[in-house]
C-alpha cells in the first residue's frame, strides 16, 4: 500500500499516526489491520475500548516492524489498512472543486482540507497526485477519507455538462493583474474579463477549477469556462502556490452565505 498500482490492486489505503486513525474510528470505516506497538497501545486504551472494531483487528507488533510498515520516517507507533472510502457527492453538488494534473501530494492534501472547511460537495480529479498515496492524506487531516471523490480522464466534458445545468465554471488568474489578455480571453470563453474572486456571486452553483502547478489550466478548460477571477497581490511575487490561492476563493462562498444569512435581534 505503500504504491499507487499496491493501493489499487487491494482496494485498501495505508493510515499512519493517531489523528487518521481517531478520524477513521469517529468516522467508522471498516479497519482492516491495525499494526502499533506495544507502547501505543498503552497509551490509547481507551481509543480502543470506544471503538471496539479497531480492537478486534489490532496486531502488536514491535518498533521495527512498525517501522517497515509505514512511510514516515518516525512513526508515532501505529498503522491502519482500510477500504478505500466513497463517500457519495450529491447528484447535483452546489459546489464542485475541479483540479487539472495537480502533481504536488502536499499542495493536493491542503486542498483537500480547504475544500471540506469550505463545504465544497465534490472533488474531481483530472490526473495527476493519487489522492490516496500517504503524503496526501497526511496533509489533508483526514478530509480525503470523508470528501466524495471521483477520478477522472478528463474535465472537459463535465465542465460542460455543469454549465448546461445551470452552474458557473470559474477559472483562475492568479497574478497581480487584474485582467487577461485579449487571446486568454478568447481561449477563456468568459463572457467578462476578469474579476476580482470577491466581486462574483459565490453563493450560485459554481464549480472551482485549478490547474497544474507549473502549466495551469489547459487551454482546452479556459474554453470550458463561464467566469474568471483574479487574486491582486504584489507585484513582487509572479504568482500564489496553487493551495494558497485555493484558500480565499473556496472560502469566499462561505463568507458570502453567512454574510447573507439574517440577523436574528
Amino acid at each position: 500500500m505503500h504504491e499507487s498500482r499496491g493501493r489499487r490492486d487491494q482496494g485498501r489505503v495505508l493510515l499512519e499516526g493517531t489523528h487518521l486513525i481517531e478520524e477513521a474510528a469517529r468516522l467508522g470505516l471498516a479497519a482492516g489491520e491495525l499494526l502499533a506497538t506495544p507502547a501505543w497501545i498503552e497509551a490509547h486504551q481507551a481509543l480502543l475500548h470506544q471503538h471496539p472494531s479497531m480492537a478486534a483487528v489490532l496486531q502488536p507488533v514491535d518498533e521495527a516492524v512498525l517501522a517497515a510498515a509505514a512511510t514516515t520516517q518516525h512513526p508515532d507507533g501505529v498503522v491502519l489498512s482500510l477500504a478505500l472510502p466513497r463517500p457519495a457527492a450529491p447528484a447535483r453538488p452546489g459546489f464542485v472543486l475541479a483540479l487539472e494534473q495537480l502533481q504536488d501530494p502536499g499542495n493536493l492534501g491542503t486542498l483537500m482540507r480547504t475544500a471540506l472547511a469550505a463545504g465544497v460537495e465534490a472533488l474531481w480529479l483530472a490526473g495527476g497526485a493519487d489522492p490516496w498515496q500517504p503524503k496526501v492524506v497526511r496533509a489533508s487531516a483526514g478530509a480525503a477519507l470523508t470528501l466524495p471523490l471521483e477520478r477522472l480522464e478528463g474535465l472537459a466534458l463535465r465542465l460542460q455538462q455543469a454549465r448546461a445545468q445551470g452552474a458557473q465554471v470559474v477559472a483562475t488568474t492568479v497574478m497581480a493583474r487584474s485582467a487577461p489578455t485579449a487571446s486568454e480571453a478568447s481561449a477563456s470563453g468568459a463572457n467578462t474579463a476578469a474579476i476580482p474572486y470577491w466581486q462574483l456571486d459565490w453563493t450560485l452553483p459554481t464549480v472551482l477549477l485549478l490547474g497544474n502547478e507549473g502549466a495551469g489550466l489547459s487551454a482546452e478548460l479556459l474554453s470550458c469556462c463561464s467566469h474568471r477571477v483574479t487574486i491582486p497581490h504584489s507585484a513582487a511575487v509572479e504568482s500564489l502556490n496553487v493551495a494558497v490561492a485555493a484558500g480565499p476563493l473556496l472560502l469566499e462562498r462561505w463568507r458570502q452565505q453567512q454574510e447573507r444569512m439574517p440577523v436574528t435581534p
